[in-house]
């Protein structure tokens, strides 16, 4: 049984809104591709550009690139940001918009992040513009 996931509106490079299901978060990570986009696929490796949303299931959001007006990049798929995102972003075309749950061992484990309100448990959904690589 595929689990029930938010649902996101707005288009590549708008800053999106998620409506949560009332349903339990799944247990594993769940990828979906919003909008495919139809340039080269990301590889571990890459030095990603993206902006993103984030927001535990359910709850406030705790992070966006959007409201800061610029993108943010990082190596992917070699351990330098949560495992969630180095699983669900790596092989993903450049231009698409993907939404991520992360159940929280793929996230910030069971410390979880504090300072960002984020409980050890908590699931943490985002949705990522893949915009490009440097």
């Amino acid at each position: 049984m595929t689990a029930q996931l938010p649902t996101a509106t707005g288009s590549f490079g708008e800053k999106p809104q998620l409506t949560f299901p009332e349903t339990p978060a799944p247990e594993e990570l769940e990828v979906v591709v919003l909008q495919a986009g139809d340039g080269p696929l990301v590889e571990a490796g890459d030095d990603l550009v993206v902006n993103y949303l984030g927001q535990t299931w359910g709850g406030k959001i705790f992070d966006n690139s959007y409201d800061r007006g610029s993108s943010i990049n990082f190596p992917i798929g070699v351990g330098a940001v949560i495992g969630g995102w180095d699983e669900g972003l790596v092989g993903q075309s450049i231009g698409s918009r993907v939404m991520l749950s992360i159940p929280p061992h793929l996230g910030y484990g069971s410390r979880g992040m504090p300072q960002a309100g984020i409980k050890g448990t908590d699931t943490l959904v985002f949705v990522v513009d893949v915009v490009g690589v440097n």
